[in-house]
């Protein structure tokens, strides 16, 4: 990351900027960096100043605690700050879910986009989602950031095969790594339901896009979202996963913003 900003708590946050043009931020999930997006920052870039930063805890970024999900907020305020004072804001899975909060604090942002925030809208759904919550605190309060990480792994729905695969991988001390910003992104996403009194309160264009080839589930909570925003707008991204392909991606991002 080639710059810095800090954050009101004093957390020092790392940004890349590419392109000319309306200002966008982009916003990772779980488990990532800016580093996640870039590729998507470069497509944009073509038309628009494109920013990706590394969230709090994560790559070149430091941290403070406590954590708490305004604190996070301020950091996208204070990104906002730096590139010109206006934005859109882009986020892809439980990313998304924080710049819809950002959006609904009353940022200036001049619209949103997210990318299948995963609202867990099936039955049973906050069941599991306390329960992940609850498993998830213990382990991190514990110290076993890798029974975390496998926790996280778990709800996505990846296969046992694929997690033992994963640990003894060149990319588990990495995911280790930041293992406790899990629970930044379990906070993000509250109780795991579509907070829909809370999406009422944007007041800015919202497109909530979804893939075609991902689980009929991420569709409906992708739908809510944008029933649920005053100007919200819902589309399918078809032949995709959460595994979004960026080039699919770009052109639908860059119409709407």
């Amino acid at each position: 990351m080639d710059n810095n900003t800090i954050s009101r708590d004093g957390t020092s946050l790392a940004y890349q900027r590419a392109g000319e043009g309306p200002a966008v931020v982009l916003v990772s999930g779980a488990m990532s960096t800016g580093a996640t997006v870039a590729p998507l920052a470069g497509l944009l870039a073509k038309r628009f100043t494109a920013v990706c930063y590394d969230r709090r805890g994560r790559g070149q970024s430091g941290d403070t605690q406590p954590y708490e999900v305004a604190r996070e907020v301020e950091d996208l305020a204070a990104l906002i700050d730096a590139v010109g004072g206006e934005a859109s804001l882009y986020g892809i899975s439980s990313g998304g879910a924080l710049v819809l909060e950002a959006a609904a604090s009353g940022l200036p942002v001049r619209s949103v986009a997210v990318y299948e925030v995963p609202y867990a809208v099936y039955e049973g759904g906050a069941k599991e989602r306390a329960e992940y919550t609850r498993n998830l605190t213990e382990a991190l309060g514990a110290g076993r950031r890798g029974d975390a990480v496998e926790l996280f792994l778990r709800l996505t729905g990846l296969a046992e095969q694929m997690i033992q695969g994963a640990r003894n991988s060149p990319m588990w001390s990495g995911m280790e790594a930041i293992a406790p910003t899990l629970a930044y992104d379990d906070a993000v996403l509250g109780d795991g339901l579509v907070p829909r009194a809370r999406l009422a309160d944007i007041g800015v264009p919202v497109l909530s896009l979804a893939g075609g080839a991902s689980p009929a589930w991420m569709r409906e909570a992708a739908r809510a979202v944008a029933d649920s925003a005053p100007q919200g707008t819902y589309r399918v991204l078809e032949g995709q996963t959460h595994m979004v392909d960026p080039n699919v991606l770009a052109p639908a991002l860059a119409e709407f913003l």
